[in-house]
């Protein structure tokens, strides 16, 4: 929080690729964003919340899918072990404190059954689809989720069935 009472944005945040046994990739779309198809994606609440803790949070607010501690999806979710660093886009930058001008990504991937259910936070998003992994790749807007929704086979394999 600033002096003048703000809570400004922690600039780490994760990105989770949900995707099914099939490689099919959930998307949702922004509601503060024209056309802006992406991953799930959010920034820690805090300084000690650790980037696993922010993903699991991250998906139940945006998606209403559990994979929380003691959810049958618990499991479900992979650490990728990779970072990207990328420079917040301007239309973004007022919720960060001055000077913050890049923004830590940390990449998890959640596998769920192909019939699992989404309930989008109507604040954040306004739709959703599943598609195959190259063509979510094509649609997503941010550069780093096209190329993580790319990397999803080889995670994927690494990981095996539910």
């Amino acid at each position: 929080m600033s002096e003048s009472g703000v809570t400004f944005k922690i600039p780490e945040s994760v990105l989770v690729v949900i995707y099914t046994p099939a490689l099919d990739i959930l998307l949702i779309k922004r509601a503060d964003a024209k056309d802006f198809w992406q991953s799930v994606t959010g920034s820690k609440d805090a300084v000690d919340e650790s980037f696993e803790e922010t993903a699991r949070r991250e998906v139940f607010e945006e998606t209403g899918i559990d994979c929380r501690a003691g959810s049958p999806l618990q499991h479900g979710l992979q650490d990728w072990d990779l970072e990207n660093v990328y420079e917040i886009y301007p239309q973004w930058r007022h919720r960060y404190a001055a000077g913050v001008f890049f923004n830590t990504e940390h990449l998890f991937g959640l596998q769920v059954p192909a019939d699992t259910v989404v309930r989008l936070s109507p604040r954040e998003h306004t739709a959703y689809q599943w598609m195959p992994y190259v063509q979510a790749a094509d649609t997503c807007f941010s550069p780093s989720n096209a190329e993580a929704c790319l990397l999803l086979p080889r995670f994927a394999a690494q990981r095996g069935g539910l």
